[in-house]
This record gives structure tokens, C-alpha cells and sequence, in this order.
């Protein structure tokens, strides 16, 4: 009687093998993961889709639980993130608050913020305000956790303390830590935002699709994340599961570069898909007039002193360049950049080109029709421009539809 005693004080009710308690906690921390992305991420803070009823309340019981988060607390600071992305005001930008603070503190920074009624106020509109909100889930966001603790000691043991411990460290480390923080910092890039973001890793399943978060902040709307045939985004994958079961109503999801074959001359629609794939257009640029910067770049460095050649910048810097508005470029950047191009009437033309296509979907005040015209001389001067690459961007240029 006593070893069964001290079996369940160890084991819990439900005794496992060791790698059934490792299955457990991948369960329960994907679970958590799976509400933050579906309900908090694309749904409440987005309105990238609507889900069912019972379905939102499960999310936000299951969230009370493992994360003691409020829901009004964690939208109001993602919006106010994406506001003031990469700014002083930004809540946890690596490139203002620096990607240790942001990596190993991010859990301090959310709590911080969540203390700024003006954030909360501003940017926490159209979330949940029913009795069970106002009577439990925010005056008594803790007790879930400390419940969910009781859980797992009764189900597991002091096996269930350490599973407790992982689901309690699973967000602090996964979205506070690496999306907020090396999702800004590293990875690679399928469109050229005017932030820092990030894509991590092309495959987003541990973190629920969260991983592709370049392409989020390129369509903050979206429901769906992964935009090129090699992602996955599993988070996706589960609201097409829910979709088809009717408890879940999608509402967007990021539009599609469309091209004409037989289109020759940029119209108004050409305008349009430039100014609606902004991020896209200026990647497609960058990595199109890539070779041609890598062979003015080493036709430079043979032509000036070897001291010289040292300030040169890299093929990789000039690319970011060019996948960068120019209001986003440091006063370091923007001096090196006018000291190369002053060097090279390729590179002055191909920099000069790219902010001059920026400069159509950042003009709001000129008419449709006014657009229109610079665009076609847009191409034309780039068409006549000398630049091979730069020609046959203008050219793809002119069938997007």
C-alpha cells in the first residue's frame, strides 16, 4: 500500500514510460502553440479568419491554463508591434532594444508593456469582454496555470511538475524569444519589407507556422503564412482542417502575383499589382539585378588601389540596398551607399531605379493616371538603360496583371 503510495506520488495516476511523458509535453506545448497562432495571432490580432464559438472559448481556456496571458494584453502588443515595428516604440524589436534583451528577456518586455493602459487602450479594441473575461480570465490570469499545475501533478506525478515547467517556459522561449527576437534578426527573406523580418526556417511546425515570419509581416492579414511551394505552415494547415468542418470562416489569406504572356505595355492593372506586391516587386528587383552587381563590383575593386577596394561594400550589402526603402537605411548605409555609387554609374543607376520605383507606391497624392505615366517611363529608361538585368526586369515588369 505505502510503494503504491509513493508510485503515485512519483508517477501519478497515469504512469508512462519516459518517452510517453516526452510525447505528453509535445502535445500539450503544441496545443498552446496551435491557440496562440490560430485564436490570439491570425484571428484576434488580424482578423484573418473567424472561428466558431466553442472553439474561441476552448483557445481561451486552454491559453488561462498554460500561459495565464490576457487576450486584450497580447493583441494590444502585437498590433502596437507591427505600428511601431522597429522603432524606440516597438514593445520587442531586436534592432531597437538589441537581440539579447529581446531573446533572453522577452517575457519581462511583454509584462512591461502589458502594464501601458495607452497601449492597451489604443490597440486592444474588439477582444473578448464577457462575464467569464471580466470575472476570470483577467482578474485571475494566474490561477490557470497554478491549476494546470494541480492537473499534472494528480495525472503524472512529480514527472507532471517538470512537464508544467516546459509548457510554462514553451512561449517565453518560442514566440517571446525566437520569433520576436530572431525572427527580426536573422533568417531569410522572401519580400522586402521595410522591417527587419524574418523567415527562420522554410518548414513552420514547431512553432505552429510562426517560423515564417517575414512572409506574416509582408501580409499581416493573411491567415496563411507559407507563400512558396518548399514552405509549410502548419497553423494553416489546421484552420483549412477547421474550415472544412464549418468552425472556422476565413477571411483572407495574401493575394497572388498574377503575369500576362501576351502583355507588352503596363497599364492600370500593371499598376496596381506593383503597388498591391510591393515587397514582392522589390525582391523580384533586387535578386534580379543581383549578377549585375556582382560583376560592377569586381570590375571596381580592379580598377582602384587595394586600400580603396577594402571600403567596397559586399554583394550582400548592396542586395540589401536594394531590398530596402531608403527611409529604413542607417545614416552609416546611406553614406556608404553614396560613396559607391559615386564610383559607379551602374550601380547609381540601378540604386536610383529602385527608389524610384519605390517612389510609385509611396506617391498617395498623385492620381491613378499620373502613376500610370511614371511607370511607363520607368520602364522605358530602364529598357534603354545599358543594364541588361535592369531591361529584363522592366520587360517581366510589364505583364504583371
Amino acid at each position: 500500500m505505502f510503494n503504491d503510495f509513493l508510485s503515485v506520488l512519483a508517477f501519478g495516476v497515469s504512469p508512462l514510460p519516459w518517452w510517453g511523458y516526452a510525447v505528453v509535453a509535445l502535445i500539450l506545448t503544441h496545443i498552446t502553440i496551435a491557440s496562440v497562432t490560430i485564436y490570439l495571432h491570425r484571428s484576434q490580432s488580424h482578423r484573418a479568419l473567424e472561428v466558431h464559438p466553442a472553439i474561441a472559448h476552448f483557445f481561451r481556456f486552454w491559453l488561462w491554463l498554460t500561459t495565464g496571458m490576457v487576450t486584450k494584453e497580447w493583441v494590444a502588443i502585437h498590433r502596437k508591434h507591427h505600428a511601431k515595428v522597429e522603432t524606440a516604440e516597438d514593445p520587442h524589436s531586436p534592432q531597437a532594444h538589441g537581440i539579447e534583451t529581446v531573446f533572453w528577456k522577452g517575457s519581462e518586455l511583454y509584462r512591461a508593456e502589458a502594464k501601458n493602459l495607452e497601449t492597451l487602450e489604443k490597440y486592444g479594441h474588439g477582444t473578448p469582454d464577457d462575464w467569464i473575461e471580466r470575472n476570470l480570465y483577467t482578474p485571475y490570469s494566474w490561477q490557470g496555470v497554478g491549476l494546470m499545475l494541480a492537473v499534472n501533478l494528480v495525472l503524472f506525478g512529480a514527472v507532471g511538475a517538470t512537464i508544467w515547467a516546459v509548457q510554462m517556459l514553451w512561449i517565453p522561449i518560442t514566440a517571446a524569444g525566437v520569433i520576436n527576437g530572431i525572427g527580426h534578426y536573422w533568417g531569410y527573406r522572401s519580400y522586402a519589407c521595410s522591417d527587419a523580418s524574418t523567415n527562420i526556417v522554410p518548414w513552420g511546425i514547431l512553432i505552429g507556422g510562426e517560423e515564417l515570419h517575414n512572409n506574416h509581416h509582408a501580409y499581416a492579414t493573411s491567415a496563411k503564412l507559407s507563400s512558396r511551394w518548399y514552405e509549410f505552415d502548419i497553423g494553416w494547415m489546421y484552420i483549412q482542417i477547421l474550415a472544412k468542418l464549418g468552425l472556422a470562416d476565413v477571411r483572407k489569406v495574401a493575394p497572388k502575383l498574377r503575369k500576362s504572356e501576351g502583355k507588352s505595355a503596363p497599364d492600370l492593372a500593371t499598376l496596381q499589382a506593383v503597388i498591391t506586391h510591393r515587397y514582392q516587386v522589390a525582391t523580384a528587383y533586387a535578386r534580379t539585378l543581383n549578377t549585375a552587381c556582382r560583376a560592377e563590383l569586381a570590375a571596381l575593386r580592379s580598377r582602384v588601389h587595394q586600400d580603396e577596394a577594402k571600403t567596397l561594400p559586399s554583394v550582400g550589402r548592396v542586395k540589401r540596398w536594394l531590398t530596402t526603402d531608403p527611409s529604413g537605411w542607417s545614416p552609416l548605409d546611406r553614406e556608404h551607399m553614396e560613396s559607391t555609387v559615386a564610383r559607379s554609374q551602374t550601380l547609381a543607376k540601378i540604386v536610383a531605379m529602385r527608389t524610384e520605383l519605390a517612389a510609385l507606391w509611396e506617391r498617395s497624392t498623385e492620381s491613378s493616371e499620373q502613376l500610370l505615366a511614371r511607370l511607363q517611363d520607368w520602364c522605358h529608361r530602364a529598357e534603354a538603360s545599358g543594364i541588361p538585368p535592369l531591361a529584363q526586369f522592366s520587360l517581366q515588369l510589364r505583364r504583371y496583371n
